[in-house]
């Protein structure tokens, strides 16, 4: 029996890349039109599959290159946190191992919940270590908010139990630390390590806002993380601040 081009397209769409890749070859010269349809689809894949090949290695050229210099226990520096109204600012550091590389890892801003949520299990369970900092909305207030992100993250650093010896840190630099470091711009989109403090701090604070959501009801923490959205205002103006707001960022509402 001939299967019709719908069956086929559903075989295919079940099959690996490679497997697709090596139906393509076969049929490259079927005439029949939703037989190429199916070929220049699965050709469009490898392009994609390719061009996410290239940005991941492009990833890890900044640890390669301390890597090459000797050494040894690398740890990716961010943090998340900073725009919000409320709650901390919480920072991650992270050593990764060697091998590690994760598939559709990128600044956690730029990652889907469903992503952020795999990618957390999956550097939790694989990264050689995994360390949080954080600043309370008090320190905040008395430190402004640049000072308190270099609190949280000198923290994190400290919290490390393996002592690194190499930090990539993204755009901050912390003086503090008798480390050598490298402060890079957009860090979470061009190294790997940074990229999995991003994932993790994100997580970790907005499982701390959703916590604090349920300690503080009427400003839709869950939802929005402390960020100024409409339903957060509408809670201030009602219920005006609560303890883990920053004062010095509600003083309209003060």
């Amino acid at each position: 029996m001939v299967k019709s081009i719908k069956e086929i397209g559903d075989e295919v769409k079940k099959m690996s890349l490679e497997d697709q890749l090596d139906f393509a070859k076969k049929h490259e010269d079927d005439s029949r039109k939703g037989i190429q349809k199916l070929v220049a689809a699965i050709k469009k894949r490898q392009k994609g599959w390719q061009k996410e090949q290239e940005r991941l290695f492009a990833m890890t050229q900044f640890e390669n290159q301390v890597k090459e210099k000797g050494y040894r226990y690398i740890a990716g520096i961010d943090e998340v946190g900073r725009g919000p109204l409320a709650g901390p600012v919480v920072a991650c550091a992270v050593i990764l191992k060697d091998w590690m590389i994760y598939d559709g890892i990128n600044d956690s801003k730029k990652v889907s919940l469903k992503n952020r949520l795999r990618l957390y299990d999956l550097i939790n369970s694989t990264a050689f270590e995994v360390a949080y900092g954080k600043a309370s909305p008090q320190e905040i207030d008395q430190l402004n908010i640049l000072n308190a992100t270099k609190l949280a993250m000198k923290r994190a650093v400290e919290n490390l139990k393996t002592k690194p010896d190499y930090l990539l840190i993204d755009a901050v630099k912390l003086e503090d630390l008798l480390i050598p470091q490298s402060n890079i711009i957009k860090g979470d989109e061009k190294s790997v390590t940074i990229a999995a403090a991003s994932i993790m701090a994100k997580v970790t604070r907005d499982q701390e806002m959703i916590h604090g959501d349920q300690l503080y009801p009427g400003y839709d923490f869950m939802n929005n993380k402390g960020y100024g959205t409409p339903s957060h205002y509408d809670g201030l103006k009602t219920l005006g601040p609560c303890p883990i707001h920053r004062k010095s960022f509600i003083k309209d509402f003060i």
